[in-house]
């Protein structure tokens, strides 16, 4: 009865409103009909204010970025961290990066270039091209021609030069400086500072009062002037190195004249310091704390600070200190610091990792190419990315990588231009044909007409 009744009750409901389900007749149509129906999605870009890295390589659209058009809009900080293993196209992106920033007028570049082969730095082809001459910090050149940066330019303040001369001591103790100690430093560099007059004040200076303290600094505590002299012994071996040791060339003496801070770019060839030894991150922290007295102005200059080999700044602590401070300083003037390592598994699990940490904070820019599973699940860990993102990290192939832009990511192939090819391939088992090519480049941009 009950079925009945179901029955007699869907016939009456189809009478007054209708069989309950509609019948469609099927459509034919082609894919070129169907794609106007079916549109394609894809997520939101950053816009198309700055230089062009490249496309997206799920939808095809142009990939343009710029920390500068996006910092306090999408990007709490301007800085970029690069990260990957070698031969996947970590320094084709830095070196094209930086050609498209200077096409506009007010950028400026800095580079430390600390790889390269054949007694040149990776950078030489560009700095050859745009007519550049590099800074090249060379301990072993002994003519008398090697450019030296004095950690105590005039162009430094005070206190940036007593804070440098500590960080270079750390550096080179592996260890903080003790009070007493740091007392013989404090009173040795007021000292130079008091009575060198007419001329650069320089390390020997510092070394010579460390070594012969005056009763003044002694008295002023109301210290037995052996003791002041006792304390400074070791703060005065160590800069000895600097001075007239292993490190020499680089530091003792005034700072080279005609380095010029206005060039659109500015390269330091670090290619003749051993990467392993001390002296590369004491390098660091000194070209680091003398471009910030006297490169960073407030003149609306954007300025890009990029660093090869930057596991020698992030895994120091001293360093690291220094180079924060740059950083947050830096960020106020328009600075966008861009430091690329091969592996982020160096710098979290060194010495610094407390001050790797607050500087990979201030990355809001990360880019990651080709790495090993594990090293891509610990990257993704720390730096937060999406499973799908780490997952593919391993299967990337050379020129394509994972940007994540403040938690705007997306999988991106870098493009290179014909002319810029030669120049940013810098590989000496180049064949005849890209080196004619590259010479061509370089004259094109010269603008030389036959090119």
């Amino acid at each position: 009865m009950t079925g009945i009744m179901s029955l007699l009750t869907d016939g009456f409901s189809s009478f007054l409103f209708g069989k309950p389900e509609t019948q469609r007749l099927p459509v034919r149509t082609s894919t070129g009909q169907a794609q106007a129906v079916y549109l394609p999605t894809a997520a939101p870009g950053l816009g198309d204010s700055g230089v062009i890295i490249g496309r997206e390589v799920y939808s095809g659209k142009g990939y343009v970025y710029d920390p500068f058009q996006l910092y306090g809009q999408q990007l709490p900080a301007p800085h970029w961290l690069v990260l990957g293993e070698s031969g996947n196209g970590k320094s084709a992106l830095e070196k094209t990066y930086v050609l498209r920033q200077l096409r506009f007028r007010d950028r400026q570049v800095v580079v430390l270039d600390a790889q390269g082969e054949d007694g040149v730095g990776e950078w030489n082809h560009i700095a050859q091209a745009l007519g550049i001459k590099p800074v090249r910090l060379d301990p072993s050149d002994l003519t008398g021609e090697a450019v030296r940066l004095n950690p105590l330019d005039p162009a430094i303040t005070s206190t940036g030069q007593l804070a440098l001369l500590r960080t270079i001591i750390e550096v080179a103790m592996g260890r903080q400086l003790e009070e007493r100690a740091g007392y013989a430093l404090k009173a040795a560099h007021v000292h130079v500072m008091r009575t060198v007059r007419g001329r650069q004040p320089i390390l020997p200076d510092v070394v010579d009062a460390l070594r012969n303290p005056t009763k003044e600094s002694a008295d002023l505590l109301s210290l037995d002037l052996a003791d002041v002299r006792i304390w400074g012994l070791d703060v005065a071996l160590v800069l000895d190195r600097l001075v007239d040791g292993d490190l020499k060339n680089m530091f003792e003496g005034p700072t080279t004249t005609g380095i010029d801070l206005d060039a659109p770019l500015i390269i330091f060839d670090l290619s003749h310091i051993d990467r392993n030894s001390i002296a590369m991150p004491i390098l660091m922290a000194i070209v680091g704390v003398w471009l910030e007295h006297t490169w960073i102005r407030p003149d609306r200059v954007k300025r890009i600070f990029l660093v090869e080999e930057a596991w020698h700044i992030i895994n120091s602590p001293f360093v690291a200190q220094l180079f924060q401070r740059l950083l947050k300083f830096g960020r106020r003037l328009g600075l966008s610091f861009v430091a690329v390592v091969h592996h982020l598994s160096d710098v979290v699990d060194g010495a610094a990792a407390k001050e790797a940490a607050a500087i990979l904070k201030m990355a809001s820019t990360r880019t990651v190419y080709m790495q090993k599973a594990d090293e891509a699940r610990a990257t993704g860990k720390v730096l937060g990315l999406p499973r799908w993102a780490v997952e593919i990290i391993p299967t990337l192939t050379p020129g394509i990588a994972v940007w994540d832009v403040n938690g705007n990511v997306q999988v991106v192939k870098h493009l290179i231009t014909d002319t810029e090819r030669p120049m940013v391939y810098t590989d000496r088992a180049m064949t005849e044909d890209a080196m004619d090519e590259r010479v061509r480049a370089e004259a094109a941009l010269a603008g030389d007409p036959a090119a």
